[in-house]
């Protein structure tokens, strides 16, 4: 029977880590201004709160050159998110059980609805969007006036996050329409659409329902993004990027070297099981054995035998 080796386990171990992250099927080609968007947008959210209230959701004021795009903020605290969740945030439900990472004391949802905004920055070729493209992303609350905020890793532990879309398109004969999740690394993917129009989800993003279209259709032409405020600059997609990669590496190799710690750790273990086992058979090898009376000699204490085994003879007796 094969037996894995260190190196084999360790590779293994990096493989699973990656594994969830390679299930994606399609590829946001407007991923860039999307995160440079979601950077303004937070900060635009922040804005809204003037004086915040907990578990209080705080529309934000968009500026002109983004009409027709609505995002709103709620600050939370932790510990409460994962005991009691949140009924209702717009057009989100937030069940129990919310992790996030890493561990922020209180924390700020972020909602986006897009609009008429959707096709321009969640491009989807040959698919018709039949609702607004939402978001929903978690970032630190403890500083409101924070910007370029990166967003927290957030996921639901035990039941899924729900998404009931209010109107949808009329969906035409003969097709079937899906939820759609673009995540934050730029990667699209599609699962069933449930009753009532609603989506299901275990982790933050952007959400819509789409059908697709009866035949190929030519990929829109490339819409200019509008360039964030002087007083928001959006930060580098490249960099944030980079970083997530470099994380995603260190975690990998992280795990690997914890893993190489428990093996040796195990063995460590068995070689003192081993030898605590050797001593007690030698323990009980010497107690079956016969026992030697015990005296003093001077200051010491020293075994001694009650016979010999052969008494001394004298070879040749002289007689005086």
């Amino acid at each position: 029977m094969h037996r894995f080796t260190s190196i084999e386990v360790v590779v293994l171990f990096i493989w699973l880590l990656w594994w969830p992250k390679v299930e994606s099927q399609i590829y946001n080609p407007q991923w860039e201004p999307a995160r440079a968007l979601d950077a303004t947008l937070q900060e635009y959210a922040y804005r809204a709160f003037v004086h915040p209230r907990t578990g209080i959701p705080f529309d934000g004021i968009i500026p002109p050159y983004l009409t027709g795009i609505e995002v709103s903020a709620m600050r939370l605290r932790s510990g409460s998110l994962f005991h009691r969740g949140v009924q209702t945030f717009k057009e989100f439900r937030i069940p129990v059980g919310l992790r996030e990472q890493p561990y922020v004391e209180r924390l700020v949802m972020v909602y986006h609805n897009l609009g008429n905004w959707s096709t321009t920055y969640y491009t989807l070729p040959g698919y018709t969007y039949l609702t607004p493209v939402l978001g929903l992303l978690a970032y630190n609350g403890s500083d409101l006036s924070a910007t370029n905020l990166p967003e927290l890793d957030m996921w639901a532990s035990d039941e899924a996050i729900i998404i009931k879309f209010g109107k949808i398109s009329t969906i035409p004969d003969g097709l079937v329409a899906k939820c759609v999740w673009f995540d934050l690394h730029g990667q699209v993917n599609f699962t069933n659409l449930e009753s009532g129009n609603e989506c299901w989800t275990f982790e933050q993003g952007h959400f819509s329902i789409v059908v697709e279209n009866d035949a190929p259709t030519v990929p829109a032409p490339h819409v200019p993004v509008p360039p964030a405020p002087p007083e928001a600059p959006a930060p580098s997609s490249r960099t944030k990027k980079n970083h997530s990669m470099v994380w995603a590496m260190v975690g990998s190799i992280s795990g690997g070297i914890a893993l190489l710690v428990l093996l040796g750790l195990l063995i460590l273990w068995a070689w003192r099981y081993k030898k605590r086992k050797r001593m007690r058979e030698l323990e009980r090898a010497a107690d079956a054995g016969e026992a030697l009376r015990m005296t003093r000699v001077g200051s010491m204490r020293a075994p001694f035998a009650l016979s010999t085994r052969t008494m001394p003879n004298l070879e040749h007796d002289f007689s005086v």
